[in-house]
């Protein structure tokens, strides 16, 4: 399928999860990726879930990375196509952006070079390690300005499409996606 189609197929399967599911499903990907091999790093991105749009809820995740003692970085919009990374603490004060994304209001900011792991939003993920986004290119430009040897994660309540027909140069691809059930490493 074509990125346009996997966006409004998978917007309209997410639809359909009621917030049970999605609070089950999310703590059983959250507890799924604690068998991954990313967990000896100390500065682990992630994003924080628009309820609105039925995301993987990313709390779990964040308390499991509080309980693990890391260094946890959120992202805050900027510009089109462009974030900034700030670290989480107690003291960091969220306010949801024009997008209803949740953003610091300030902090610490970090440099893109000193993230280790990428929790990485997504509709959609193929055989091959290839998602599908909004489709503002918001991550593939934030992770091409981040290490090479970043590892990147998608987090889905479904299983991979067989292949996205139509990737382009600057996508970047995933290392892993947890999904309920099941973990896929490319």
């Amino acid at each position: 399928m074509l990125k346009k189609e996997l966006r409004l197929h998978y917007k309209s399967k997410r639809a359909l999860l009621n917030s049970d599911t999605i609070a089950n499903q999310s703590l059983e990907i959250s507890n799924r990726m604690l068998s991954l091999p990313i967990w000896n790093f100390s500065f682990y991105h992630t994003f924080l879930s628009i309820k609105e749009n039925q995301e993987v809820d990313s709390s779990p995740l964040i308390t499991i990375l509080q309980g693990k003692d890391k260094n946890i970085v959120v992202p805050k919009t900027i510009s089109a196509n462009r974030l900034e990374n700030y670290l989480l603490t107690d003291s960091t004060l969220l306010k949801p952006n024009k997008l209803n994304i949740p953003e610091p209001v300030d902090g610490i900011k970090i440099e893109d070079n000193k993230i280790d792991v990428v929790f990485i939003p997504l509709l959609a993920y193929d055989k091959n390690g290839n998602r599908v986004g909004y489709g503002k290119g918001y991550y593939d430009s934030f992770l091409a300005k981040c290490r090479k040897d970043v590892t990147r994660v998608g987090l889905s309540f479904f299983e991979p499409e067989e292949e996205i027909k139509d990737v382009g140069e600057h996508d970047i691809p995933l290392d892993y996606c947890v999904a309920p059930d099941n973990i896929y490493k490319f």
